[in-house]
């Protein structure tokens, strides 16, 4: 692992949110999107549990958050969206309070938050997902990210359907998305309610939990990323509002 800077910039991108049945192997999709990167307010992470922050003021590579103050400027924000569909005005990410409360109103928006201190090659993520809107609510773990190259992707929603892809970003800041994996499950808790979501990044191996159930285990050599930064994210499709409480965040070794 290693140190990294947070990366800000602006580039152009369309991020479409596709589940479906089935498994099937990477195929492209793109267009012309518009992508919008920035970090948040610095403030110091939560103590009870092992935070993103040290005592020295060196990030830790493997971390629980659990929302109690905003977040700390290891932290970097990415919004995809397409401009002529999407108002950026109507969606907030903010934590504090025990929480990270997304509010989404406004279609096919997404909205991913980097964790930019580390760059991980073996790694578990897991996140408590509390929704309080429709029921067609995306929430996503990111690993292996590198904002110039692109990102492997876990995505829920709570309607019952998951989808594991690769996005990669192309000439021109544009990208494409590469399905590796999707389905349904009835793991998830539809509706409102809280559901858990685990996936690691072992090797070449990408493995999805839905509270406490191993859903998809794969073999992934078609992009052969081998380390990069994690990240979680909310997006909406066509039914608003969006309404996700995330309650907690975990990084650890698998």
């Amino acid at each position: 692992m290693k140190s990294l800077r947070p990366l800000l910039f602006f580039v152009s991108m369309l991020l479409i949110v596709v589940l479906a049945g089935g498994c099937r192997s990477a195929q492209p999709e793109s267009t012309g999107p518009r992508a919008i990167e920035g970090g948040p307010t610095a403030t110091p992470p939560p103590t009870d549990t092992p935070a993103p922050q040290s005592q020295g003021g060196e990030a830790q590579a493997f971390f629980g958050e659990e929302f109690d103050n905003a977040l700390s400027g290891d932290w970097k924000e990415v919004l995809i969206y397409d401009e002529d569909i999407s108002d950026p005005e109507k969606a907030t990410a903010n934590a504090g309070n025990g929480k990270l409360s997304w509010n989404i109103d406004t279609k096919d928006f997404a909205h991913y938050l980097f964790y930019g201190a580390y760059s991980y090659d073996d790694v578990k993520l897991e996140v408590s997902a509390d929704n309080r809107g429709v029921n067609n609510t995306t929430v996503s773990l990111i690993c292996r990210a590198d904002p110039e190259v692109g990102w492997y992707q876990f995505s829920v929603t709570n309607s019952g359907l998951y989808e594991i892809r690769y996005i990669e970003k192309l000439a021109e800041g544009k990208f494409k998305k590469n399905h590796i994996a999707n389905g349904g499950s009835m793991a998830i808790k539809q509706g409102k309610g809280v559901n858990e979501y685990g996936a690691t990044c072992q090797g070449d191996r990408l493995t999805l939990y839905i509270n406490g159930e191993k859903v998809a285990s794969l073999q992934e050599t078609s992009f052969a990323v081998r380390e990069g930064q994690v990240g979680v994210g909310v997006a909406s499709t066509n039914s608003l509002p969006v309404s996700v409480d995330i309650d907690w965040f975990k990084v650890t070794a698998p």
